[in-house]
């Protein structure tokens, strides 16, 4: 399938080709969702952590004697039933990742890129050279665009360009090696650049 491609200032660039294997599938809702909770699960930081009776600081004293007092039997006031007590059963560090095979990993990211596609949200620009580092005049080349919130992906990002898109809130930009799902769908406007095409078909097939 064939694609126009732009320059940042918005003129024509000609055309780029792009691998119907790669950017021309018809999406899958069940492909991402797997892929994105891979992503998110194994980001996920897993520190909640609570205090059990063994770890909670507190007299081990025996609260009342064990017969003759009309109530309960109990032991310290460690028990998760007293306030300040230990948390029975509660949360602990622990990794929330889990594995999903390469090969599912690599088809979800062309599924991702094949769903930009066909919602017409697939933007190839020829390239990214800028030669001032000026947020200022970047923010406005993007807004004449009209890239509200886009991702940018390019084989090497160049230096100018990353560092006037830093502070630019609606702007990501990545290199074609960090390319992902999450990133790729969160985002409403996919930004190509032809050697960003060119890595991510090489990295695909």
């Amino acid at each position: 399938m064939q694609a126009q491609a732009i320059t940042l200032a918005g003129e024509s660039a000609g055309t780029v080709e792009l691998d119907d294997a790669i950017f021309g599938l018809e999406p899958r809702a069940d492909i991402l969702h797997r892929v994105v909770r891979w992503q998110r699960a194994k980001a996920q930081a897993g520190t909640h952590s609570t205090l059990t009776r063994a770890e909670v600081s507190y007299s081990t004293k025996k609260i009342y004697r064990q017969k003759g007092t009309g109530g309960a039997r109990h032991g310290s006031k460690k028990a998760s039933i007293f306030r300040h007590g230990g948390v029975a059963k509660g949360p602990t560090p622990r990794s929330h990742a889990h594995d999903l095979n390469k090969k599912f990993r690599k088809l979800g990211l062309m599924h991702a890129l094949s769903a930009k596609a066909r919602a017409g949200e697939l933007v190839v620009v020829e390239n990214l050279d800028i030669t001032e580092a000026k947020t200022r005049i970047l923010a406005k080349q993007v807004e004449s665009l009209g890239w509200k919130r886009a991702l940018v992906i390019d084989a090497a990002v160049n230096d100018n360009f990353a560092r006037a898109a830093r502070n630019i809130e609606t702007l990501d930009v990545l290199p074609a090696i960090g390319a992902n799902v999450y990133d790729i769908l969160r985002r409403d406007t996919l930004v190509l650049t032809r050697a960003g095409v060119e890595a991510l078909e090489a990295r695909l097939k």
